[in-house]
């Protein structure tokens, strides 16, 4: 009765697509702010928020894979307790 967990790990080309694609848009962002036809004070009101928008982002995605982590680790945790009950109350052996 053992459950069998399946890790997928990414490919190379994945990462270094999800990078290339994180640093484009990025760029693209960030020339677009830089070119804008207003004040220096909007242009920096606007960078500030792309900078929070970015860190906010890296701190959700972050948590995201912590909160799915715990649920791994509990589920491990709570299928070894129901294996060692099991175990211990195994009438045939």
């Amino acid at each position: 009765m053992t459950k069998q967990i399946n890790h997928q790990n990414h490919s190379s080309a994945w990462v270094i697509q999800t990078w290339i694609s994180f640093i484009v848009s990025i760029s693209a962002t960030s020339i677009g702010i830089i070119y804008l036809p207003v004040g220096l004070w909007i242009k920096a009101f606007m960078g500030m928020g792309l900078t929070f928008t970015v860190g906010s982002t890296i701190s959700l995605t972050k948590t995201q894979r912590d909160l799915d982590e715990a649920k791994k680790l509990i589920s491990k945790v709570e299928e070894a307790r129901v294996e060692k009950i099991l175990a211990e109350h195994n009438t045939l052996s």
